[in-house]
């Protein structure tokens, strides 16, 4: 349901509220790092969603300036946003793949090669107990942007 106030129902997201869900969303990623429950990469992440697409609890399709013009990406985000939908997945889009680079703790890097951090998803296996306030908040985040028929909201990952 959507119990919200007006400036929400506007997309009104004060500078400090969109702060906090960037925060939460850092520590979501954080968190789930050393537990294994990261997936980066759009093929690694296509396969894990059509296996098992019950343990991905959200999707993160980043892009830079630059990947605007990649029509094979947008494509792919096309596809992964649309199977997401249809599998009630929560999913962000994030405009800042460095910054991404860097919460991950250089996790984007193997040896000199850079890999593919179009597409993160962040998974938590059906017997697992972790609860992560954090998680919850961009969870809320997610589905008040769809109350509001953002079904793909994006976030402006600052520089830190």
């Amino acid at each position: 349901t959507c119990n919200m106030t007006f400036e929400e129902l506007n997309g009104d997201y004060s500078a400090e509220r969109m702060d906090s869900v960037i925060k939460a969303l850092e520590e979501v990623l954080r968190s789930a790092l050393p537990k294994g429950c990261i997936t980066v990469g759009v093929y690694e992440a296509a396969k894990s969603l059509n296996v098992d697409p019950d343990n991905v609890v959200l999707c993160i399709l980043a892009t830079d300036d630059d990947d605007v013009k990649d029509v094979a990406l947008q494509i792919h985000f096309t596809l992964i946003q649309a199977f997401c939908c249809e599998n009630d997945i929560n999913i962000l889009r994030v405009n800042n793949t460095r910054r991404l680079a860097h919460i991950l703790g250089g996790a984007g890097m193997h040896g000199s090669e850079q890999m593919d951090l179009h597409c993160i998803l962040v998974t938590v296996p059906h017997a697992s107990t972790w609860k992560n306030p954090a998680m919850g908040k961009v969870n809320h985040f997610c589905r008040e942007s769809r109350c509001m028929d953002q079904w793909v909201p994006i976030i402006n990952l600052p520089e830190r």
